[in-house]
């Protein structure tokens, strides 16, 4: 494959989660690979600066750190820890020179039924946490989730949902995600893609399959590319219909993925990026 087909595949760090930090930007290299999108757990377990160092020196980019968020705690020390702990997310992004930070907006919180009150508090930690990152260059990416996710982890849902809540800051401060794992059933994504669009507010764009039957958990189930229902091709019609020609981000959570050998499995990645989404 030409280097001119991997010219905006980024890797993101969980799709190769067997491999370390300094294994993933070796075969990132070696495979023509210039572009990264990094969690914040291996990170910091690893280290932010020499993180910052190690990519820098070998000239990957980050596109995007996963992930701030959880905003939707109704008890107000909880609220507090998760304002600091994003924050600390924005200042993490920072310092690897990435411009994107996605966020995961939160579930419920126990007992609550309450979903509008939820989406609420996305948007007033929103408020206090957009001039902050904007201060430092960064930008706030909400990113909606599958409806399976709303109680437990994310209450935003839909791309209407996220853009609802991010058109109230300006659109260099806060946008949204396109997930194809998470958006592909949604016969409004198309207006809702040109909506965001339209407004500067694609901030992030990313692939992975939806593949049946779901694995126990849900969270592991993403596929790899042409495994499963999305078509990656109409979705990059799409974002790049409504303006976006930025970085394509692979993240797939996959375990028989993370249970092969790192450099086969990013081989697949690449090739199936080429042949499902170019």
């Amino acid at each position: 494959m030409s280097d001119d087909h991997l010219s905006r595949l980024s890797i993101n760090q969980e799709t190769i989660k067997q491999w370390s930090l300094p294994e993933l930007t070796e075969g990132c290299v070696k495979s023509g690979i210039g572009m990264v999108g990094l969690w914040r757990a291996p990170v910091q377990e690893y280290g932010v600066e020499r993180t910052a160092r190690l990519l820098a020196d070998a000239g990957l980019t980050v596109t995007s750190l996963c992930r701030g968020g959880f905003f939707t705690a109704l008890d107000p020390a909880d609220r507090a820890r998760a304002l600091d702990d994003n924050r600390a997310a924005i200042d993490e992004a920072a310092a690897l020179s990435t411009d994107t930070l996605v966020l995961v907006s939160g579930g419920l919180p126990p007992g609550s039924r309450d979903l509008y009150g939820a989406r609420e508090r996305v948007a007033d930690a929103l408020a206090e946490l957009a001039p902050y990152a904007a201060a430092r260059g960064v930008r706030l990416a909400i990113e909606p989730l599958h409806p399976m996710y709303a109680a437990d982890r994310c209450v935003v849902s839909t791309l209407t949902q996220a853009l609802d809540i991010a058109e109230r800051f300006p659109a260099d401060q806060v946008g949204v995600v396109v997930d194809t794992y998470h958006l592909w059933w949604d016969d409004r994504a198309p207006a809702g893609i040109a909506r965001a669009g339209a407004g500067g507010r694609i901030h992030s764009f990313q692939l992975a399959d939806w593949i049946t039957p779901l694995p126990a958990g849900v969270l592991l189930g993403r596929g790899q590319l042409g495994d499963g229902s999305v078509d990656f091709r109409e979705f990059r019609r799409l974002v790049e219909g409504a303006g976006f020609d930025g970085p394509i981000e692979v993240e797939i959570f996959n375990e028989a993925l993370w249970a092969r050998d790192g450099a086969d499995a990013l081989a697949e990645v690449a090739e199936r990026y080429v042949q499902h989404a170019c």
